[in-house]
């Protein structure tokens, strides 16, 4: 398709949560392709393994064919060169959000000029919400449900079976 955008979404969905997949939603429709990214970070300690991520990303984006979901390490930008992508998606909540994300978008358009940012604001009933969050909320006890979508929730209590819906 001539003139076809495809764009990345990139992140560690370590676990998605509801402001993931606003974000998803709202990119989808403003792309012909969007391919949602798993970082895998070896220096981190992920609550769940790249395949469980995509499982649960697979099954919160179905009804969005124009979805697809993959994962990388090493540089965005050349996973992107890699999947023909120029347009990476990123989400802002705070101000503190768009410094980090100003310095990697610059920092991506210098090794590959064609790569543009395109930054969407979260929307404000997500403008809170990180997976870090919804991590201390499980390992406390607390009830995410709220937090993140149904098949998220019930991965979360597979790990924590303790916690409460």
């Amino acid at each position: 398709m001539p003139n076809s955008l495809t764009a990345i979404y990139p992140g560690s969905f370590d676990p998605p949560t509801n402001g993931h997949l606003d974000l998803i939603t709202r990119g989808a429709g403003l792309v012909n392709h969007l391919i949602v990214a798993i970082l895998q970070n070896s220096q981190k300690q992920p609550l769940f393994t790249v395949a469980e991520r995509t499982e649960m990303l697979k099954e919160i984006t179905a009804n969005l064919p124009n979805v697809e979901i993959d994962s990388f390490d090493g540089l965005l930008v050349d996973f992107a060169a890699h999947r023909q992508a120029n347009t990476i998606i990123r989400g802002i909540r705070a101000v503190s959000d768009y410094e980090t994300e100003l310095h990697m978008a610059l920092l991506n358009r210098s090794m590959r000029p064609e790569t543009e940012t395109v930054f969407l604001m979260a929307s404000a009933e997500y403008s809170f919400l990180s997976s870090r969050m919804v991590k201390e909320i499980i390992t406390l006890g607390g009830d995410a449900s709220k937090f993140v979508p149904p098949a998220v929730m019930r991965r979360l209590h597979i790990k924590f079976p303790s916690t409460k819906e």
